[in-house]
């Protein structure tokens, strides 16, 4: 399977409710590098690489986020993959 990079916005209720350190939590368990930020409109932006499977698990996970999220919206798109990260964080 080969690595792919993937940048997300996605939007709803999705800030105040553990997105951002549930998305680093599961990118982690998944083996995916990357960030996610919270967006100064109300939503969470993130950019993930990996093995194209595991970042749609990713993907689909962020789709619907942490119990308390309602997401109303994800907008993806593929880049190209440039093994950028070491580790998967939460930036400000």
């Amino acid at each position: 399977m080969s690595n792919v990079r993937v940048h997300l916005i996605i939007e709803g209720r999705v800030q105040g409710v553990w997105f951002r350190d549930s998305t680093r939590r599961e990118a982690v368990a998944l083996g995916i590098t990357g960030w996610v930020k919270n967006r100064r409109d109300g939503g969470v932006e993130l950019v993930a690489e990996g093995p194209e499977d595991r970042i749609k698990k990713l993907v689909a996970w962020c789709r619907h986020g942490p119990p308390a999220a309602q997401v109303s919206q994800v907008t993806e798109t593929s880049e190209e993959w440039r093994n950028a990260y070491g580790s998967f964080d939460i930036v400000f």
